[in-house]
């Protein structure tokens, strides 16, 4: 199962990138809507193989998701791969300058189910996608907008 959108940027591909890899403020999100996350890597900076592990309730399960960034091309592409029981999946951020000021973010999350009950979890998935796929190009798109607005925003001296 294949979600898949894109959205033009009203910034610079460096700084898009920039706030693409800023990690922590995905782990602070996270945290805020209930997951338990934490990085099991060593390294110091953004770079392939960091990795973290989340719990989080999904469907009325507790669910443990394994998240490793596996490509992270500056200022192109950044792709995680996740396991979680039965369900692995790959998420790719791919940008590209319109212009030096413009930016286009492709988003694509690919889910493949490994055993029967992640199948079913994935046909029951499948049968809302519509509803699924206009959620993920909402959320894309605010935070693209939030990019925007991140980077409109002016830089006050101390």
């Amino acid at each position: 199962m294949k979600f898949s959108t894109r959205e033009d940027i009203d910034a610079p591909i460096d700084q898009v990138f920039e706030m693409l890899s800023d990690f922590d403020v995905y782990e602070r999100n996270a945290l805020r809507r209930g997951a338990d996350v934490r990085r099991v890597d060593a390294l110091t900076g953004p770079a392939v193989g960091m990795q973290w592990k989340a719990a989080f309730t999904m469907r009325g399960k507790p669910r443990d998701l394994e998240i490793t960034l596996v490509e992270y091309n500056r200022p192109d592409c950044l792709l995680f791969q996740s396991k979680s029981a039965g369900i692995e999946g790959a998420l790719s951020m791919d940008l590209m300058a319109l212009s030096r000021g413009r930016t286009r973010l492709s988003v694509a999350l690919e889910l493949k189910p490994k055993n029967l009950s992640a199948r079913l979890l994935v046909q029951s998935l499948k049968l809302a996608k519509s509803n699924l796929t206009l959620r993920f190009k909402q959320r894309v798109a605010e935070y693209a907008k939030v990019i925007e607005d991140r980077n409109a925003a002016p830089v006050r001296p101390f």
